[in-house]
């Protein structure tokens, strides 16, 4: 392959993504929380919290076009170690032809032991969350970390992703800590990551 033709085919994946990511986004605004998807720097510095050797699965939820869902299989986690929750079918569909080993589960992130079923008594590694929760109240927001936060060992983190300049979940509210872990320019827009944890005792 020419490098030529390497890079006319990774523009054309890009732009298949983001076409994806668009039509999502008019779709269902609510539940898409940018017009364009993640940045492959953004997908990367997210996936540096997962420990793939720790020998538990990991939870990636709202992975909407799969860019921080081939971060986290970067990391060295395999495909069957890996559950993907995703509310859009449209993107449901997308991330199981792309990633057929990955376990993509389609439901609603904020009830999730209802879209698990019989795995929601599963403990996670840690969780990649690209949810928009900014479209959510806060009530809602700090129901759906402590949700996540009861799926993995204390001391473990969630990575969340998002567009506004504070935490989208308020410290102080609940049984987490709250810590700025970056700030993406590179993204579009420019994107905040947050950690959240539950110190153990």
């Amino acid at each position: 392959m020419t490098r030529g033709h390497g890079l006319r085919k990774a523009l054309a994946e890009k732009f298949d993504d983001e076409l994806k990511f668009f039509k999502g986004w008019i779709d269902k605004p609510k539940t898409v929380g940018s017009i364009v998807p993640t940045s492959a720097i953004t997908a990367r510095k997210m996936a540096s919290i997962v420990n793939p050797t720790s020998g538990l699965p990991v939870l990636e939820v709202g992975p909407g076009t799969g860019v921080i869902t081939r971060a986290i299989l970067a990391q060295g986690v395999r495909p069957e170690n890996l559950y993907a929750v995703e509310y859009n079918t449209d993107f449901v569909r997308h991330l199981r032809q792309l990633y057929p080993g990955v376990n993509v589960i389609e439901g609603d992130a904020f009830n999730l032991n209802a879209t698990l079923g019989e795995r929601s008594g599963m403990i996670f590694d840690s969780v990649v969350s690209g949810v928009p929760l900014l479209n959510f109240p806060v009530a809602q927001r700090i129901a759906y970390i402590e949700s996540l936060l009861d799926r993995i060992p204390a001391g473990r983190p969630i990575v969340q992703l998002t567009y506004g300049p504070m935490s989208p979940i308020p410290a102080g509210r609940g049984d987490y800590t709250v810590k700025h872990f970056d700030f993406i320019f590179r993204n579009i827009p420019p994107t905040q990551l947050w950690i959240y944890r539950r110190e153990a005792h």
